[in-house]
């Protein structure tokens, strides 16, 4: 059985990740949630083949013990790594408009913990397993906003942090994949696009608005305050400016479903690529 683990599986793009993969009984699914007793989406898929364990991407050793876990179902092998965790702060500032230096550096690096060297926590914890896989494919979940050219080309001066995280963690793909492309290991950064991941009512109930993600980063404008509303219209601004073509988000299901084809095809000779659901560098 091909084996996968999930992180920050509890909703969004890594819950659609979760239910695309478990819907063949042939795979074993592990998803990783912060807190099992809120991943109620998860518990309603109600699959044989899903095992949910509990664990914080920046908790190395509760990392480990979810490998150990995983080691036992598996026979102490993995095939597939889907890092999908991550987070915003949704500040709402350009890099000179914080409020304090610190202000600023907490931003930084609070945001660097967890989309960054949660990164590397998750694959050394399983990176045991990975060596006995039979696929040795490692995936982190990016953001078009680590690309320094569309950033600059777009205007997307927003989300400093969490752009700058992502654009480190794609150098963090980029190490993985030098060191293992001898042993087979296909190490790939993807964009999953901008993705409409949940329509809430609005609160006065009259109309309804959306929870946007790009990469990673969640708008839920239904309840968000004035910072997330301002960072998502100047991305919005910067996507519109940058790709004229954009008709709006695409749903999670067409995400992961166009992100899993290109896993599926990429290769080693390929492994350390930043990509877009595209297979290419078109984020939108």
């Amino acid at each position: 059985m091909p084996s996968y683990v999930v992180t920050g599986a509890a909703r969004g793009i890594g819950l659609e990740f979760v239910n695309q993969l478990s819907a063949d009984s042939e795979n074993n699914v592990f998803a990783i949630v912060r807190k099992k007793a809120t991943a109620t989406q998860l518990d309603a898929l109600a699959r044989n083949n899903i095992k949910v364990l509990e664990a914080d991407v920046t908790d190395a050793k509760a990392l480990k013990l979810a490998a150990a876990e995983v080691s036992k179902v598996t026979g102490n092998k993995l095939d597939y790594l889907i890092n999908n965790a991550g987070k915003t702060n949704h500040p709402g500032f350009t890099l000179d408009q914080f409020p304090s230096p610190e202000a600023l550096e907490n931003d930084l690096l609070d945001v660097f913990k967890t989309n960054t060297i949660g990164v590397v926590h998750c694959t050394n914890a399983f990176l045991p397993l990975l060596k006995n896989g039979s696929a040795k494919r490692v995936i982190s979940i990016s953001s078009g906003l680590g690309d320094p050219d569309a950033t600059v080309a777009a205007q997307a001066v927003g989300e400093p942090s969490y752009s700058i995280s992502k654009a480190a963690l794609n150098m963090v793909v980029a190490k993985y994949a030098a060191q293992y492309k001898a042993e087979g290991f296909t190490f790939l950064s993807i964009s999953p696009g901008m993705v409409k991941t949940s329509m809430l009512p609005s609160q006065s109930g009259s109309s309804s608005s959306f929870l946007f993600s790009l990469g990673l980063i969640m708008f839920e404008l239904a309840s968000a305050g004035p910072e997330a509303v301002e960072e998502l219209k100047m991305l919005m601004e910067g996507a519109a400016t940058f790709a004229p073509h954009f008709k709006g988000p695409i749903t999670p299901e067409e995400s992961v479903r166009m992100q899993l084809e290109v896993i599926n095809r990429w290769t080693v000779e390929g492994t350390g690529a930043f990509v877009s659901q595209f297979g290419n560098k078109q984020w939108l």
